[in-house]
């Protein structure tokens, strides 16, 4: 792609035999093709991210809205109307994406979760889909409830409405984790959170997903969100959607709220702002 940098990196995913954990070949994706509201989500997307064993990649994608974002993680996760795509191929693990799987979770942004169930009738909702006895279910409901942050005895018999914003996404990401996908897929999950609630989710998902070593592709408006959390940032622009730049970043070892004090994550960040107002600004151009 034009004026692509780092893409010999994307196609650095696979070590000897292994297949990537996720693999765009040239995918576009139209919506109401043929008539006089098509629309062009994403244009000839392609991208690779290694499967790394006892370690998972952690990819922020980035840019604009209306960038296909969105669009791009939800053909992953195989869910209509973006599944399937228009043109091109999308693997997962080796394996064409034919629709939902075990091997991937989704998070949302709208923090998703049954109102009419509890707590722990939400985190082990998965596991009850499978079949696995109530015991078993609520042992493991009650050790994800502890490891999200919340307080098991405290925490465990409350309704959604019960929960402030914060909370009710430590519910969904449990939800999704207790499961052990190999991908996890997250659309703005901390999007509509306060400032220092964000930074405390941000570094809750950090120790997660080290402890559950999986690959996350995660979408963010936010520039210091995606610097900081992520191994590569993936930057998209508009009208079509599609991939411009792919950049490494350094890994954080300090919390957010230390990294963002950092000289390299100020260079990183300054860099992203100024590269997403170009793609905004060439937008905007007739």
């Amino acid at each position: 792609m034009n004026g692509m940098n780092g893409m010999n990196a994307a196609t650095d995913a696979a070590t000897g035999d292994v297949p990537p954990a996720v693999e765009f070949r040239a995918v576009t994706k139209i919506y109401g093709a043929g008539t006089a509201r098509q629309y062009t989500a994403i244009s000839d997307v392609s991208f690779s991210i290694p499967d790394l064993p006892e370690h998972g990649e952690f990819s922020s994608f980035l840019g604009p809205s209306g960038c296909g974002k969105s669009t791009v993680l939800r053909l992953i996760a195989g869910l209509e109307p973006q599944h399937p795509p228009t043109s091109g191929t999308v693997r997962a693990l080796g394996m064409e994406v034919t629709g939902p799987g075990a091997d991937r979770g989704m998070v949302f942004q709208d923090y998703s979760s049954f109102d009419n169930r509890t707590v722990l009738d939400n985190v082990v909702f998965g596991l009850e889909c499978r079949g696995v006895p109530r015991h078993r279910r609520e042992t493991e409901g009650l050790e994800w409830i502890a490891r999200v942050g919340l307080d098991p005895k405290r925490d465990r018999a409350k309704y959604p409405h019960e929960l402030s914003g914060g909370m009710r996404q430590r519910v969904a990401i449990a939800r999704t984790l207790i499961l052990r996908p190999r991908i996890i897929l997250m659309d703005e999950p901390f999007g509509a959170l306060d400032p220092a609630t964000r930074l405390d989710m941000q570094d809750l998902l950090v120790r997660l997903w080290r402890e559950v070593q999986a690959t996350v592709l995660f979408v963010t408006h936010s520039v210091e969100e995606a610097v900081y959390l992520g191994d590569r940032v993936f930057v998209m622009a508009t009208t079509p959607g599609r991939i411009i730049q792919e950049i490494r970043m350094p890994s954080a070892t300090a919390s957010a709220r230390e990294t963002q004090s950092e000289p390299w994550f100020h260079e990183k960040v300054q860099a992203l702002h100024e590269r997403i107002e170009q793609v905004e600004a060439d937008a905007k151009r007739p």
